[in-house]
């Protein structure tokens, strides 16, 4: 055996560093929100970037559009000038010169032919009205009730017909917003077009005489340009509303997923510090135990000894003190060496019930004492499940003591077993439920009474609990203390049904 001198100095080169939980939890926070914070600015700032492309998308496809209607209006226009140019150079400026030899449209006559002859050229087209110019600018005709022989200053749409070219005018309020642009009442494409003489049998124009002022309503096209332009922008932007909420559910998905993996890191990385903690720990109450534990006997074997031998009262009663506290004192170092070392599991098939009969047999006459009620719940149907009986044996009775002191003024200990499928993916889980109806655990104790040597009773070594935790572990299953709604405590202990994997556990 070694001095307890230099057992300590040897087992104090040992160091464990372990990791602040605070700095555990900040590190994985801030390793987990950095590529979700720039994942998210990527995402926003493309999709603001798809919003704002298709505003000047739309915007630049209704201009398009706008442009393509103007240039059909256009054609429209010129392919009706020439008609029109047709039909009053032979059907009135021809026969009328022929017949009177001038043309002076300020004759009722004249004007009335050729009112007919432009309302006939222009029948069933789409144009709303014809003006027509001489060439020094004067109205001389037009299909609406405006007053004639007045000069115009058209400017250069007027200048650009004399010399040959077409030339187009868009009349109308428009109202734009975010790139489109809408009609505001009607719209109307005033066209100038130059009115020539015909040469016979010549596909060639003869010189200029005066403008033909076309004029075309183009309010439902423009409104469909625009409707146009509406139904490009929403689709994308539902499009883009669309992704952003996939994407959106997506993250946060990936988020809970993380924060699952973090806690499950964190509680994997904190099992582990216990562990670290619980292992250095273990060797040297290992050490101290069996250093008290050789002298710890003799003194007893010795006190047992003089009481046997003494016929003074009053020393068989001071070695029978002796005794009862050697007897505690050796119970303490037993729960010590219980906690230190290691679980070597004997596993075989058992039911769960017939070891807590076992308990509640021994505990029967100590909750008679204390006036304590016992109810049983058992609804496993006597499944079996693969475990080490001694141990689980220990472990329910740390569990049942606790719950039995906790009722100092009588109560009810309950004891129920059920199976539990926690994942539809698993086996179910045989859960044992341990309850008291004593003043309960406070929120401050809770998470702390598996820590080991802590306790809230005056006697007692705190590792009670700890001793149930490394055993239910060891069969890599769970145990938890639950307040209870009514009062008092629940020991929560799940088992597998069936032998596992040390990664393997219930949720």
């Amino acid at each position: 055996m070694y001095p307890l001198k230099s057992w300590r100095l040897k087992n104090a080169a040992l160091p464990i560093r372990t990791l602040p939980t605070d700095e555990v939890a900040v590190s994985t926070g801030v390793a987990r929100e950095k590529p979700f914070r720039l994942v998210k600015s990527v995402a926003v700032s493309s999709l603001v970037v798809i919003l704002v492309s298709t505003v000047f998308l739309s915007a630049f496809l209704s201009h398009r559009a706008r442009k393509i209607l103007v240039q059909k209006s256009e054609q429209y226009a010129s392919l009706t000038a020439e008609n029109l140019n047709s039909q009053v150079f032979y059907q009135f400026t021809t026969i009328t010169l022929a017949v009177e030899g001038e043309i002076r449209l300020s004759r009722k006559e004249q004007y009335q032919r050729l009112d007919r002859v432009v309302r006939n050229a222009i029948h069933g087209l789409a144009v709303e009205s014809v003006n027509i110019y001489s060439a020094e600018g004067i109205l001389t005709y037009s299909t609406e009730e405006v007053p004639l022989g007045e000069k115009k200053d058209l400017g250069e749409p007027f200048q650009k017909a004399l010399s040959g070219d077409m030339f187009s005018v868009m009349e109308g309020r428009r109202l734009s917003l975010l790139g489109i642009s809408w009609p505001i009442g009607p719209q109307k494409m005033h066209t100038y077009l130059p009115m020539w003489v015909e040469l016979p049998l010549s596909w060639k124009r003869g010189r200029i005489i005066g403008v033909f002022e076309l004029t075309q309503d183009v309010t439902a096209d423009q409104a469909n340009i625009a409707r146009f332009q509406v139904i490009i922008f929403a689709s994308v932007a539902a499009c883009v509303g669309v992704l952003f909420a996939a994407l959106v559910a997506i993250l946060r998905r990936a988020e809970r997923i993380l924060e699952a993996r973090a806690r499950e890191r964190q509680k994997l990385e904190d099992e582990l510090h216990r562990a670290e903690r619980l292992a250095v720990l273990g060797e040297m109450i290992a050490g101290v135990s069996h250093e008290i534990k050789n002298p710890l006997g003799i003194i007893r074997s010795t006190a047992e000894l003089l009481e046997k031998r003494s016929e003074d009262p009053r020393q068989k009663k001071l070695a029978s003190i002796v005794i009862e506290e050697a007897t505690r004192l050796n119970n303490i170092v037993t729960e010590f060496l219980d906690f230190a070392r290691p679980k070597d599991l004997r596993l075989e098939l058992c039911c769960v019930e017939e070891i807590l009969e076992r308990n509640l047999t021994v505990l029967e006459a100590e909750c008679q004492k204390r006036n304590i009620r016992i109810l049983r719940d058992y609804k496993t149907g006597g499944a079996l499940t693969p475990a080490d009986t001694n141990l689980l044996y220990r472990a329910f009775m740390n569990l049942m003591v606790n719950a039995v002191q906790a009722m100092e003024a009588g109560g009810t200990l309950e004891i129920a077993t059920a199976l539990k499928c926690l994942d539809s993916r698993q086996e179910p889980w045989l859960e044992v439920r341990v309850s008291d109806t004593g003043p309960g655990i406070s929120a401050e104790v809770l998470p702390k009474i598996f820590n080991p040597f802590f306790t809230t009773r005056e006697k007692g070594t705190g590792l009670g609990l700890s001793i149930v935790l490394s055993i239910i572990q060891s069969h890599h299953g769970t145990v938890e203390l639950v307040p209870r709604s009514e009062g008092g405590t629940s020991a929560v202990v799940r088992l597998p049904m069936k032998p596992q994997d040390t990664s393997e556990g219930p949720s």
